[in-house]
């Protein structure tokens, strides 16, 4: 619940534009045309008003329709009868073969149908169409439509590369974008039945081919990766998609949708006793009953249980709120034995509902969040139930269930999540209460559900922001409403305030939707490596204006508006401008005045979102190469060059390796084939480029001359045990080094010699030594070594001569839990360290001799304003950290910037002013620098030639 967090691992360097890894998930500004209504008798229809879609034939938008469709047919076929035979309109040539129905619903007289885009029988990202009817007196009629249906995919849909190898290329990059940055214990490689093999905490399942919709069509297979973080111990239930043809990871983020960032705590919850045979499918046992509970804040409150006739005891089952149309209940568990990633996307065995022997519970169910998490739930079902006529989650009476007390490897655990089946509330810790002892946060999970069964906004990016907007603004309507709060109260906007145990409110709120100010006022463009684009870090530039527009109409037509926009015209690849369009439709069609309509406009405006919002980005810095379109990979520089790969604008073209000059003189070079395959992680020393090349079946390191010449092969990774990545690729005078991640975990640092046709291990080829994070510089290689040693495993940084053949380990300072990237010159090796791991985030920037001898730190990790850093990169004269830097004083919206640090730690200085994540800094020479920007919306390449200061 505190500020968030972002991530520790190799960033996903796709700055996104709106929601996607390249334009995949963008919304740009869409113009609203008038077009003329076809002939009507009196009373005249109103116009017809159609937003023309982005990037399709097909509108984004239709309004103002009243057109008779056949009133006996199922709603599913009723409506794309109408999309066929308005053929000229929608573009959509065969909707009963490309639209598949996903669901309806019926509200009174109205019927929303969605329909599910497939192209050449492969379901489609994010292409569902809605259409909008109303059914009376045995007539139907379409009122409206909306939504994104891609007329421009041309795709084959025969994969290339198998199931097998996808789940592990998308393994292998999730567990090196969550741990890839660092090297901790969590990399060691033990001895297990005879065998070296890494203990893997990540598994992988296919879930079949999807078409991405950039361009014409990227067919991708779809894995879903489980399980925890290597670096953290939070859970992981990464979604990925991989390039049915080349294998590449194109787009990946996670499917936790959490009220924050990761945090911590512990209680001790009640123990339960085991639930009914069959509870978690919603088939409880005895009779309702009725009792109540002491929530945190030390009200007591009612409770819906159900009494087990056999034991007598009292479970926290709610049959009654369902009872008239489903079989299913409102649940709550005890998960107070589970790790948070031993329960995500998965239901644990063995948990059991929270029991008493007597209707009233005690202090234990108390104190771990049972009692109010059972009381809220049936709180925001009644809400829903009441105020929209929705019944539970789905619509359908489908189960509520709540896991309380999930704790972070036995210890402290703030946060809580929806991970598409449950609500998952950590035990909070000595600053937090349980995460469900705060109305709104259940509200805002429940609504994660709900969104999930209606508009299924992709968690990722603008329509991942829209998500979170939507689930803080319903959460906190609902605690509002409860509570009796005046929307005037300065403190009615605060998200998780009744969290505190002792601050202020406004102290420890996650998030303030009056202002915006704990998270952005202002659009900001991330990777998805980041907060997964920025789905928390943008949320509060939607939610402020919901905000806003709940204060000024009222609270009852403002949650009408919302929700109506919500089930009937978002779908799921929506950003801020199809989030605003759709919310000012449904205020439209629930008959607001005009003076009502000009405050819808005016809230949305007063933050920023109107027609071409996203083109008013700036940034202080130079730019070498724009709209690079690319996640993934980084960018290097050396001998007055920089190199970085480049996708189409629109991100649906396989990645291309550029090099240009560092000084902006010249144009870039095309330096990799047009071959299909994904050429990424380029590195250049001004003479020659190297690269990884992402094919079907293998992965190769490429190389090429800066001044022309044939592409070599210098290593092919096929073989028994492929490797299943190639990260942190360095060159010089023809030296290439690099980190490969084997299929079993393993990490190690390789290096090709001129001529040679298999890499060199810097370990030796041990198994039970694993080695990350390489430098070069002046015929040194510097890496971060983990090895055995007395009493378990030990971390330090290791220098190799390729001269010499020595290797020297440098001196130890304290005892470091991660080691981070290092860097090395002529005369000093540099790396990141962290004593504390998972603790502030705080690292320290420590520097050796190249005889590792006089060790010490040139930015201190246990000091105040110390960087958080996740990479690092060094000239003769300076070092760059990225890092997020907490203090308030410092800080410029908590994102990853640029730091330097003269090589003695003496000065430290921003190096730009940019607002926006700052990635993959690369030292050219001197102080000057290039890295990847995001400020903009998209990935641009800029350099800047000194520091910029401070910022203020």
């Amino acid at each position: 619940m505190r500020k968030p967090r972002h991530h520790q691992g190799r960033p996903a360097h796709g700055i996104t534009r709106g929601a996607g890894a390249a334009a995949l998930l963008a919304a740009a500004g869409l113009l609203i045309t008038a077009v003329p209504a076809q002939a009507a008798t009196p009373p005249p229809a109103p116009p017809v008003e159609v937003v023309p879609g982005e990037d399709t034939a097909t509108p984004a938008l239709v309004e103002g329709l009243h057109e008779p469709v056949d009133a006996e047919a199922a709603p599913a076929d009723a409506a794309r009868g109408h999309l066929e035979a308005r053929e000229s309109r929608y573009r959509i040539a065969e909707p009963k073969r490309d639209l598949t129905p996903v669901r309806t619903l019926k509200r009174g007289v109205d019927e929303t149908v969605r329909l599910q885009q497939r192209h050449r029988g492969v379901p489609v990202l994010g292409g569902q169409y809605v259409v909008r009817m109303e059914k009376s007196g045995g007539e139907r009629v379409v009122t409206g439509t909306s939504g994104k249906y891609f007329t421009g995919l041309t795709t084959g849909t025969e994969a290339t590369v198998t199931e097998d190898v996808a789940v592990r290329r998308a393994v292998g990059a999730t567990a090196a974008r969550l741990g890839g940055s660092r090297l901790t214990e969590a990399d060691a490689v033990r001895e297990e039945g005879g065998t070296s093999q890494k203990a893997r905490s990540l598994t992988g399942t296919a879930r079949g081919l999807v078409v991405i919709p950039r361009g014409e069509g990227v067919l991708a297979r779809h894995v879903t990766v489980r399980g925890t973080n290597p670096v953290t111990g939070e859970p992981v239930l990464e979604e990925v998609y991989v390039d049915a043809r080349s294998g590449f990871p194109v787009l990946r983020y996670s499917g936790i949708k959490s009220v924050n960032g990761p945090a911590a705590a512990a209680a001790g919850p009640e123990r339960a006793r085991s639930a009914p045979a069959g509870a978690a499918a919603g088939e409880p046992a005895g009779p309702a009953a009725r009792g109540s509970g002491l929530r945190l804040d030390g009200g007591r409150v009612d409770l819906e249980l159900t009494l087990d006739a056999a034991t007598g005891r009292y479970g926290m089952t709610d049959r009654a709120r369902m009872a008239d149309t489903t079989k299913n209940t409102l649940s709550t568990w005890d998960a107070s034995s589970r790790d948070a990633g031993d329960v995500a996307g998965r239901w644990p065995s063995g948990i059991t509902v929270f029991e008493s022997p007597t209707a009233e519970f005690g202090k234990a169910a108390t104190a771990v969040g049972a009692v109010d998490a059972h009381w809220a739930a049936g709180q925001v079902y009644d809400y829903y139930k009441k105020q929209h006529g929705r019944n539970g989650l789905d619509g359908r009476g489908s189960g509520v269930n709540s896991l309380v007390g999930v704790t972070l490897f036995g210890g402290p655990y703030v946060n809580a999540f929806w991970d598409g089946q449950k609500m998952v509330y950590g035990s909070g810790d000595e600053e937090f209460k349980p995460l469900s002892a705060d109305l709104d946060v259940v509200g805002h999970e429940m609504t994660h559900g709900i969104i999930e069964n209606t508009a299924n906004l992709v968690y990722a990016g603008q329509s991942g922001a829209l998500n979170e907007a939507v689930a803080d603004y319903f959460g906190n309507a609902i605690d509002v409403t409860a509570s009796g709060r005046s929307m005037d109260d300065p403190d009615a906007g605060l998200i998780g305030e009744d969290l505190c145990r002792t601050r202020a409110p406004r102290d420890c709120a996650l998030r303030d939707l009056d202002d915006g100010a704990t998270t952005s006022k202002n659009f900001l463009g991330v990777t998805f490596g980041t907060d997964n684009g920025g789905v928390h870090l943008n949320s509060t530039v939607f939610s402020g204006a919901l905000w806003d527009m709940r204060q000024d109409l009222g609270g009852e037509l403002a949650d009408r508006i919302v929700y109506k926009a919500l089930s009937e015209y978002m779908t799921p690849l929506d950003g801020f401008t199809e989030g605003r369009n759709a919310v000012l439709a449904a205020a439209g069609d629930l008959g607001v005045t005009a003076k009502q309509r000009n405050v819808v406009k005016r809230s949305f405006s007063a933050h920023g979102i109107v027609p071409g919002w996203e083109d008013a980005l700036g940034v202080d810095s130079d730019r070498l190469f724009g709209k690079l379109n690319t996640t993934g990979t980084g960018v290097q520089a050396g001998g007055g060059w920089w190199t970085a790969s480049q996708s189409n604008d629109d991100g649906s073209e396989p990645y291309s390796v550029y090099a240009g000059r560092v000084d902006g003189s010249g144009h870039p070079k095309l330096i990799s084939p047009n071959d299909g395959r994904f050429h990424v992680s380029p590195a250049t020393d001004g003479k020659t480029v190297v690269w990884a090349a992402y094919g079907a079946t293998s992965l190769d390191v490429l190389s090429r001359p800066l001044a022309g010449g044939p592409v070599k092969k210098l290593y092919s990774t096929t073989g028994d045990i492929p490797t299943v990545d190639v990260s942190g690729l360095r060159v010089e005078n023809g030296v290439v080094v690099f980190e490969s991640l084997g299929i079993f975990g393993d990490r190690r640092v390789a290096y090709l010699r001129p001529g040679d046709t298999e890499p060199t291990y810097a370990d030796h080829g041990s198994f039970l030594v694993s080695t990350a994070l390489p430098s070069i510089s002046q015929g040194r290689i510097a890496y971060a070594k983990l090895y055995p040693g007395k009493g378990g495993f030990q971390l330090g940084v290791e220098v190799l001569d390729l001269r010499t053949g020595t290797k020297t380990l440098t001196g130890q300072l304290g005892e470091p839990q991660s080691l981070g990237q290092t860097g090395i010159n002529g005369e000093h090796v540099f790396w990141l360290t962290d004593e504390n791991l998972n603790d502030t985030g705080q690292t320290g920037v420590r520097r050796a001799d190249l005889d590792g001898r006089n060790v010490f730190d040139i930015a201190p990790e246990a000091k105040p304003r110390a960087l958080h850093g996740t990479d690092l990169t060094v000239s003769e004269d300076a070092v760059t950290v990225s890092s997020q830097m907490p203090d308030t004083e410092w800080r410029n919206e908590t994102l990853p910037k640029l730091w330097q640090l003269t090589t003695d730690g003496s000065r430290l200085d921003r190096v730009s002013c940019n607002r926006g994540e700052q990635l993959s800094p690369a030292a050219a020479s001197g102080r000057q620098v290039v890295w990847l920007d995001g400020t903009t919306g998209f990935t641009d390449l800029v350099t800047r030639t000194r520091p910029a200061g401070r910022c203020g």
